[in-house]
């Protein structure tokens, strides 16, 4: 049964990609893809059971399901049906405006399929061998995405998207080496020397000086998948070209899996080197990609731009949370992970709509949307709520959690300064969306288009996140179990 689970969600977005390939776009398409997600979160949630302690969890060859992959195999499922969903509306009304043709529409089935399953690839994969090529095929499935539309703008964010994540991908390869070479010269095989469980165990025989050449090398290569400075700026222009369900993917679940790969890396630089040394590393990282989301927030006039520095924004508290490393710390960076990833796809996904009505994305081009659309206002504005912090959303909880561990790793004064820097992003975040939802309609402002297969995802997910403010009951043993791994042997 866990070899079945393990597989399904490989297996699923793999044949809904392969029928895209040979059918015209249409309803079986689109529904196979919404099948794959669901079949994606369905095998997660039977996983859960079976990862039933930290280092438990079903295993076929150099896949496995320990708690971590199967919390990121959750996200990545509820993510990605709440975006296949809803791509069924906005592909329609991208077809209806000739934004784009019906052949770019079936590589878009195809290439959306191939970046879940190879995000589900990375997750699950033992081996970081595996795992660094899986990200890479990331890289390349999104990048046509990205350049979807083919406009000026969205060639040149996919030139952008592709040469600086080439660079990054080409430096956590080279630490991948370096590490598979500290691991030989400590007694590991060949077939072990990238396996996680291997690298963990005996993690204090790395050789140090080569282990932390690796973990730098590791460090601003996944970093730069996910969107930490310094080579964090690809991700403002990909997501605001990309079609909005593939930006609710990148920024929901993309940048989480990358991130959740540095954090596992993170464990192995602890007791191969000290926990001091990759600690370092994130609370700098952390805190100037913090700095940089917030002052580029504060300037923004561009509300897909505003959601994209938002992201990094989350990614620099994610990195402050991994530098604590405790398992309260941990725990709260994962439900982070869910609660953001569910929000920030609620709130692309309604940018899409809006963008789609006015063919632009400037913040001056739009006001009044609460009252022009109250539905779509509603979600916008709950949205924009969970992503500031304020309760009964899911990243209120997340984020006291992740303060909480700061302060007990004795890290003060990066914990005041991210304060400040969230509290600055949260002020310009609820400026922009005054500008966005309030105001009175101007005559000619365009319709609103909010079609049932898009507006049934997003109270979903808005109700989703209160449901996680409210209570985590259903997910605290795997959020443990989870946190447990990323905090490491204690």
């Amino acid at each position: 049964m866990g070899t079945t689970l393990l597989l399904a969600p490989l297996l699923a977005p793999l044949a809904a990609g392969a029928l895209a390939a040979v059918l015209p776009w249409g309803r079986v398409v689109a529904a196979t893809g919404v099948v794959a997600a669901l079949v994606i979160l369905a095998s997660a949630i039977g996983l859960a059971a079976v990862a039933g302690s930290p280092a438990a969890g079903a295993r076929v060859g150099w896949l496995h399901a320990d708690a971590l992959a199967v919390f990121m195999l959750l996200v990545i499922g509820v993510v990605a049906t709440l975006a296949t969903l809803a791509g069924i509306g906005y592909v329609q009304a991208e077809l209806a405006a000739g934004h784009t043709t019906p052949g770019s529409v079936r590589w878009y089935g195809v290439l959306v399929q191939v970046f879940i399953a190879a995000m589900v690839t990375a997750v699950e994969s033992r081996n970081l061998g595996i795992t660094w090529v899986a990200i890479e095929a990331t890289t390349v499935a999104t990048a046509f995405l990205v350049g979807h539309r083919r406009t000026r703008a969205a060639m040149e964010a996919t030139w952008k998207y592709v040469l600086i994540c080439s660079v990054g991908i080409a430096l956590a390869l080279l630490g991948t080496v370096f590490l598979y070479l500290a691991a030989l010269h400590a007694g590991a095989t060949t077939t072990q020397a990238l396996d996680l469980g291997w690298l963990t165990t005996h993690a204090g025989a790395l050789d140090p000086g080569v282990t932390r050449m690796a973990m730098g090398l590791l460090l601003l290569g996944y970093g730069t998948k996910a969107g930490l400075v310094p080579f964090h700026t690809w991700l403002a222009d990909a997501h605001s070209q990309a079609p909005a369900p593939v930006s609710a993917l990148m920024s929901g679940v993309l940048l989480a899996v990358a991130f959740s790969i540095l954090a596992r890396i993170r464990v192995i630089a602890d007791g191969a080197v000290g926990p001091g040394f990759l600690r370092v590393g994130l609370l700098v990282v952390g805190l100037l990609t913090l700095v940089v989301a917030a002052g580029l927030l504060v300037v923004q006039r561009d509300y897909k731009r505003m959601l994209a520095y938002s992201t990094m924004e989350n990614m620099g508290l994610l990195a402050l949370a991994a530098a604590a490393g405790t398992p309260l710390a941990t725990t709260a960076l994962l439900l982070h992970i869910l609660g953001h990833g569910i929000g920030k796809s609620v709130l692309f996904l309604s940018s899409g709509q809006v963008q789609q009505a006015h063919g632009s994305t400037a913040i001056a081009d739009v006001s009044a949307i609460l009252t022009r659309r109250p539905l779509l206002g509603a979600v916008l504005a709950a949205g924009l709520a969970a992503l500031i912090g304020l309760p009964p959303f899911s990243l209120f909880a997340s984020e006291l959690g992740i303060v909480r561990g700061l302060a007990e790793r004795g890290l003060v004064l990066p914990l005041g300064i991210g304060l400040l820097l969230v509290l600055i992003a949260a002020a310009a975040l609820v400026r922009h969306g005054i500008g966005l939802l309030l105001g009175s309609p101007q005559p000619d402002q365009p319709r609103i288009a909010l079609p049932a297969t898009v507006a049934i995802p997003l109270v979903v997910g808005v109700v989703l996140l209160v449901a996680l403010g409210i209570s985590v009951a259903p997910l605290q043993t795997l959020l443990t179990h989870a946190g447990a791994i990323l905090a490491g042997p204690r």
